[in-house]
């Protein structure tokens, strides 16, 4: 049985609980007090040197990194449960295009805000409303890639979405501005 060292409510614990399920793997869940910082007690740094959950131990075999658990997990039991990766090799392919989107598109952004406005209120911390772009406090690619989606949005009727929210207005007043825009807004 695959023992798994996490904190039950952790976003990470649970992708490894989700394929674990989805794969009909049977595990233990060791759980980790975040609350208490278990995850820093040098036993469990001896494993997982980050200090985060999870990490499992799978008959001796040690792996910390949820995506990495999933992945293992996924080809030990190829013919159990759900596929989850594909073995044809643009299928396979086209999964490894839309993991790499996952983790560097979508959670690198939206944990950054999950952190603000779940996590540290769990703990009785006041958020951070004032992160001037979606990664901080620099432009990336991420907030630029609203832009030409978002002004066709934002045009077609639907500007109240944005200027109903400070945050998001004073946002999108600032990149929809940026020269950069402005230059190609009309046509590259």
């Amino acid at each position: 049985m695959v023992k798994l060292y996490g904190f039950a409510y952790s976003t990470c614990t649970r992708l490894v609980a989700l394929v674990c399920k989805e794969k009909e793997i049977p595990y233990e869940l060791t759980n980790i007090n975040l609350a208490k910082g278990e995850q820093k007690d040098p036993s469990f740094v001896a494993v997982q040197p980050f200090g985060q959950v999870p990490y499992i131990d799978d008959d001796g075999f040690l792996l910390y990194e949820s995506r990495a658990i999933a992945r293992y997990l996924i080809k030990k039991y190829p013919n159990q449960g759900t596929p989850l990766i594909p073995s044809d090799p643009k299928a396979e392919a086209l999964f490894e295009q839309a993991a790499s989107i996952e983790t560097f598109n979508f959670s690198a952004f939206v944990s950054l805000i999950v952190a603000e406005k779940v996590f540290k209120p769990r703990r009785g911390l006041q958020p951070n409303e004032e992160r001037k772009y979606l990664a901080g406090d620099s432009v990336t690619l991420a907030d630029l890639a609203h832009l030409p989606y978002g002004t066709a949005f934002y045009g077609a009727g639907f500007a109240e979405v944005f200027d109903s929210r400070p945050n998001v207005a004073r946002w999108w007043k600032d990149i929809s501005n940026r020269p950069a825009w402005l230059a190609v807004k009309d046509g590259a």
